[in-house]
């Protein structure tokens, strides 16, 4: 999926056929919380710490977004919530999740 299908599927009323990172990351954007949590609650790797760390953004719970990004092994994100979700969008559409 690129990133503009991905931006154009943000009109459907269901998630894409797409891995679990690019639906947790859809569901965020749609502004399903829990679907997202629940999501990515199961996705074990870096970028599902990242996705996690984003979340925990959204909810304003900054102590638990710090942990996620150190689980992730990454700087914690500074930007506007809606740059760090383009950026996640545009990793996960550039490269396999």
């Amino acid at each position: 999926m690129t990133y503009e299908e991905l931006i154009a599927s943000l009109g459907d009323s269901a998630p894409p056929k797409a891995s679990d990172p690019l639906r947790a990351i859809w569901l965020a954007k749609k502004g399903d919380w829990d679907g997202a949590h629940r999501l990515v609650d199961s996705i074990r790797t870096a970028m599902g710490s990242r996705i996690h760390a984003h979340l925990h953004r959204v909810e304003g719970d900054l102590s638990n977004a710090g942990y996620w990004y150190r689980q992730a092994g990454v700087t914690p994100e500074t930007g506007t919530l809606e740059a760090e979700w383009e950026k996640l969008a545009r990793e996960l559409t550039t490269f396999k999740s």
